[in-house]
């Protein structure tokens, strides 16, 4: 009997898969990083934002290689066991390998690499479960910083009635989480 074509799943995204050649390239510049530079280190991050990390990566363009990824690829890059690794001690590195996580190799002492990755800081938008860094409170009082168009959304989103508060509201304490709504007044 012919196969049926009726129930058949059709992609609807035109991006190949990176495949096996992919990940032993990636593989291989592993194994060149832990050939060209004297140190490894494993950090971890949370929350990243793609633009920031291409700038701090640039700081250290001359002296440092990253690899972000697949953490089994970059496991087997590094060596599982003590009988898989390319250098003595390096399968301890791989068990670090867990989450958000990624490899920085480079040939700068160790106290500079902690100092750069210690003081590099940078502020964002806030994002749903952030933490908030301050209080926000709107004062009793007309709510001049939303325009009239707005009043809809904020009414929408539990605000009182009018763009005028007849009380002070807390809106989000400090310490606390954000949630979708509250950052809907914070970027208005």
């Amino acid at each position: 009997m012919p196969k049926s074509k009726r129930n058949r799943p059709v992609t609807l995204s035109k991006t190949k898969k990176k495949g096996r050649e992919h990940k032993e390239n990636v593989v291989n510049a592993i194994r060149e990083s832990v050939e060209k530079y004297e140190s490894v280190y494993v950090f971890t991050f949370e929350n990243m934002r793609n633009l920031k990390f291409k700038e701090f990566r640039d700081q250290l363009k001359s002296s440092s290689r990253f690899f972000l990824g697949s953490n089994k690829v970059m496991q087997v890059a590094l060596g599982r066991s003590v009988a898989d690794e390319i250098r003595p001690g390096l399968h301890k590195i791989s068990k670090l390998l867990r989450g958000d996580s990624g490899l920085c190799f480079t040939s700068l002492p160790k106290e500079e690499v902690v100092r750069l990755f210690n003081g590099y800081e940078d502020y964002d938008f806030a994002r749903t479960g952030s933490i908030a860094t301050e209080k926000v409170e709107l004062e009793e009082g007309p709510l001049d910083q939303f325009t009239h168009e707005m009043e809809p959304f904020l009414r929408k989103q539990g605000m009182p009635e009018s763009l005028s508060l007849y009380r002070t509201l807390l809106y989000v304490k400090k310490g606390s989480q954000y949630h979708p709504r509250q950052l809907a007044y914070c970027y208005s």
